[in-house]
């Protein structure tokens, strides 16, 4: 398999392909999500929640997000890697940049980063730079007490026209992909048609041109209530890399997610 680049991500959305991508937080299972043809590893502040055992992505340092980073960044293989900037790394342009650049430094190849339009100066500042940016819109973790809990964003028509129109003032800043997290189905289709950029969904319905999933609930380690858009693929599977290759065809084949993981 040839080394995924945005190159790689650009070619799949002008054919119509969707690709794979999947969190990984240390080198192990990181070496076995990139063996199953995963195409996109993130080191997701999630592991606040799932390795730290936190109530939320809050917690979790730039120290914390730099040091899984250097874990996956030695087993990847071939799967880009994206990393996720956390919690009050976007309160100024100069500390988005100094984080970001520990990131890059740390095996990063791609930036996310929570936020709306508002942050179009840093992306804007971050491209200049070369560092590539990955914008996360509807569901923000890291804003999930000022939203009210993780809710469904977009349902009503002025807060869909909102993401969409953020999501198009983020790529003209210069934001090389979108992720959206728990909009409608519908949403997520139309943004992904009228971006020229891949749009990597999670809990945004079928359209989107990727998908992503949290490794814990693709193996059923899942506490608490399952999200609606989560498929434990353990079920299907005889061990942890069979689980991955069915969740990496199954994305490929356009049979996850299914209706019942959309909104």
């Amino acid at each position: 398999m040839k080394t995924v680049t945005l190159s790689t991500l650009q070619a799949f959305k002008r054919a119509g392909e969707t690709f794979s991508c999947l969190t990984a937080y240390d080198a192990s299972f990181a070496r076995t999500a990139a063996e199953a043809g995963i195409e996109v590893l993130l080191v997701g502040d999630s592991l606040g929640m799932v390795l730290q055992g936190h109530a939320s992505t809050l917690p979790v340092t730039l120290n914390d997000i730099v040091y899984h980073t250097r874990c996956v960044a030695r087993a990847k293989g071939t799967s880009l890697l994206m990393v996720d900037l956390p919690f009050m790394s976007n309160a100024t342009t100069e500390r988005m940049l100094h984080d970001a650049g520990e990131l890059m430094r740390a095996g990063a190849e791609l930036v996310k980063v929570e936020g709306e339009a508002w942050m179009a100066d840093g992306i804007r500042e971050l491209t200049r730079r070369g560092v590539p940016v990955c914008a996360h819109l509807g569901l923000t973790p890291q804003t999930v007490y000022q939203l009210g809990g993780y809710k469904v964003q977009g349902r009503d028509a002025e807060r869909a026209a909102q993401i969409l129109e953020d999501a198009r003032t983020l790529v003209e800043a210069g934001a090389s992909v979108i992720l959206l997290e728990c909009v409608p189905a519908n949403l997520g289709k139309a943004i992904t048609e009228a971006l020229d950029v891949p749009v990597i969904g999670i809990g945004a319905g079928p359209d989107t041109d990727g998908q992503i999933l949290v490794m814990h609930d693709v193996l059923g380690v899942t506490h608490g209530r399952t999200p609606r858009f989560v498929k434990n693929f353990m079920t299907e599977a005889d061990d942890i890399p069979s689980a991955f290759r069915r969740y990496h065809e199954d994305v490929k084949a356009r049979r996850f997610p299914a209706e019942e993981h959309s909104f």
